[in-house]
């Protein structure tokens, strides 16, 4: 993987842009994450999600109800352990998300200059005149010359799908718009978005809470995916709620960019969270098109500086319809590995895209390619740079281990750990190699029953970029007492060797804790 390793800077010939990628057990260190729903909740198809590259999968409550995604997951468990892949669970909040609800799910036909009103009263029909909606306060948050969208799973910039409207006037609780763009807008939900205007609506919803601490804690969620987070304060009340769940205690919160407010309150959001989803669909249409790439680049790279992983979404809309992305999309895919991404999130794509499986696939291959010519040197000169002297004892090791597995060109980094924290912090120097995560469980109790913690950590690595957990036995401690943790690391090459990233005379680097000390070591494999 990294022997071929080339680079943007350097001259490329053309002609070994024709050669055919190598197979690779895992198809790409970049991690995908995949809503799903209607198009892939059989176990057939999540089975073929997991086998192309799936390693998150995202539940979407703005639709369908919990006992609907409840037979989803358990598809999901049985795909699990038929493909024997890994695969974590998100959880996403419906947030403060204004929605147009058309029960008859006739189509609805809008057309250019004409008005449409609309209005909180539920019991409307939606039509071409009257679109109801689901919050009664859009009339004291509006004014005249205001900016709408309304589109399924919200603004594609496909104007044939979506509706653009400019308020005209505001009567009583009813909103009175003019159409911009003539559109037909169909299937039962649709997302409705005010540029730049705040909504009164709390983070979490009560229907939110109540999923959280039904669904939420029966299915031990890895990911709290936080909808419409605009303040530090949304994702500690998220935290306090989870934390009075007990078992969602250790639940990473991922709080989701999606408006200016979010934007502008990034730097202490990003402090608050475990990671970020940048929902590029609603921020797209609260910035100017010419500023959506600039807000990427840099959000992502506070998230890498702050080695919290950053999730990017709505990279390949036209393939929910179509079996080939625009080449504006594969490129998009590949530029955001280049700018440090952890994780491509597919939304309508997988949840009701007619090629699920395909979609990840080329995504997954899109992210390999452009691994290859990441600029790992001057990534990890810029890392260490900012990190600064002196460093704190876990950083100086896992950046000593990442700069010896590039000098002794290791086929892959393996780190012991507990918590997760040490291998994640070894990916944040983005490795060339992938760094294999022994998560070694250990024995906890509430005073009532005795359980092993390890199996939220190893989960919770599948966001991260160039980090691949196993579970490792709890008889053996992450700390060990003698100079190395022989069956263990045995364990850990055996399934190196099965997944066909460790060959024989390969160099591997092992990071673990000898007692008090932090080794790194690096051991050279025989026949």
């Amino acid at each position: 993987m990294h022997a071929n390793h080339l680079l943007l800077e350097e001259p490329i010939r053309m002609a070994s842009i024709l050669e055919p990628s190598k197979a690779s057990f895992f198809p790409a260190m970049t991690k995908i994450v995949g809503t799903l729903g209607p198009k892939s909740r059989s176990v057939e198809t999540i089975s073929g999600c997991l086998n192309a590259g799936m390693s998150v999968a995202r539940f979407d409550f703005s639709w369908g109800d919990p006992k609907y995604h409840q037979e989803t997951l358990e598809n999901l468990k049985a795909a699990i352990k038929t493909t024997k892949k890994l695969c974590a669970v998100m959880l996403d909040t419906v947030g403060a998300e204004l929605q147009v609800l058309n029960k008859s799910e006739k189509s609805i036909s809008l057309q250019a200059d004409a008005t449409v009103t609309l209005t909180p009263d539920q019991e409307k029909e939606a039509s071409s005149e009257v679109l109801p909606i689901n919050f009664d306060g859009l009339s004291k948050s509006v004014k005249k010359g205001d900016t709408i969208f309304i589109g399924q799973y919200l603004f594609t910039g496909s104007e044939t799908t979506s509706v653009w409207l400019e308020v005209s006037e505001v009567t009583g609780d009813d909103v009175v718009c003019v159409i911009k763009n003539t559109a037909t807008l169909a299937g039962s939900l649709f997302t409705l978005h005010c540029s730049q205007i705040r909504i009164e609506l709390p983070t979490l919803s009560e229907k939110d809470k109540e999923v959280i601490s039904t669904w939420g804690v029966q299915n031990k969620v890895d990911f709290l995916s936080l909808s419409y987070t605009r303040h530090a304060e949304d994702v500690r009340q998220a935290r306090e709620f989870l934390l009075k769940l007990g078992d969602l205690s250790q639940t990473q919160i991922f709080a989701k960019i999606e408006n200016i407010e979010g934007l502008n309150h990034f730097d202490e959001i990003l402090q608050e969270a475990d990671g970020i989803i940048l929902s590029r669909g609603n921020l797209g249409i609260d910035l100017p098109p010419e500023k959506v790439f600039l807000f990427q680049k840099a959000a992502v790279y506070k998230c890498n500086m702050a080695g919290k992983p950053a999730v990017v979404t709505r990279v390949v809309d036209s393939m929910t319809d179509n079996l080939r992305p625009t080449r504006a999309e594969a490129t998009d895919v590949a530029n955001a590995v280049l700018d440090g991404t952890d994780s491509i999130l597919l939304g309508a794509e997988t949840l009701r895209g007619l090629y699920p499986v395909e979609t990840i696939s080329i995504v997954g291959k899109i992210c390999a390619e452009a691994e290859k010519v990441f600029n790992q040197d001057l990534y990890f000169k810029k890392t260490v740079k900012y990190v600064g002297e002196p460093m704190t004892h876990l950083e100086s090791i896992a950046s000593s281990a990442v700069r010896a597995a590039i000098k002794v060109k290791a086929s892959v980094i393996i780190c012991f750990t507990s918590s997760g924290r040490a291998a994640r912090l070894i990916a944040k120097y983005r490795p060339t190699m992938p760094v294999i995560s022994v998560v070694i469980p250990r024995l906890k109790t509430n005073q009532l029953k005795w359980s092993f913690s390890g199996a939220f950590e190893a989960r919770q690595s599948l966001i991260v970029r160039g980090l691949f957990p196993m579970l490792a036995d709890p008889r053996h401690p992450a700390e060990s007492t003698s100079a190395t943790n022989e069956s263990v690391l045995k364990v850990a090459l055996d399934h190196g060797k099965a997944s066909g990233i460790i060959k024989s005379h390969d160099r591997v680097v092992i990071c673990q804790k000898v007692g008090d000390a932090s080794v790194v070591k690096i051991i050279e494999l025989e026949d």
